[in-house]
């Protein structure tokens, strides 16, 4: 039988410019699905994340998946290491940067 277990990486937390969730340790999964929402975002404004891996949670690169949140969407994710996070940038339709809230949940099964 799977293991499976779901967690709030961030709840309506607000980011200026930058988006960077916490780390979340999860090397004992075979996969993992985050859940993204975008909160009363300004029109207009654009977020695209990447999905990050890291060994150690404090160095992280790029995995290669990347999403464009419009309200909600969702990124899979299979072979990461022991930490998971995502990172990018919001940005309004003049190429300006601009600050969003979102939730990010994680569902993992191993």
């Amino acid at each position: 039988m799977k293991t499976c277990y779901s967690s709030t990486v961030e709840l309506r937390q607000h980011f200026a410019r930058v988006v960077e969730t916490h780390p979340y340790e999860c090397g004992w999964g075979n996969e993992a699905s985050f859940f993204v929402e975008a909160h009363d975002a300004e029109p207009g404004t654009a977020v695209t994340l990447r999905v990050q891996v890291s060994t150690d949670g404090i160095r992280c690169i790029d995995e290669g998946t990347a999403v464009d949140v419009m309200d909600s969407t969702f990124a899979r994710v299979i072979h990461f290491g022991g930490f998971l996070r995502l990172v990018g940038r919001a940005r309004t339709a003049a190429e300006n940067e601009a600050g969003v809230t979102t939730s990010v949940r994680l569902a993992l099964k191993g």
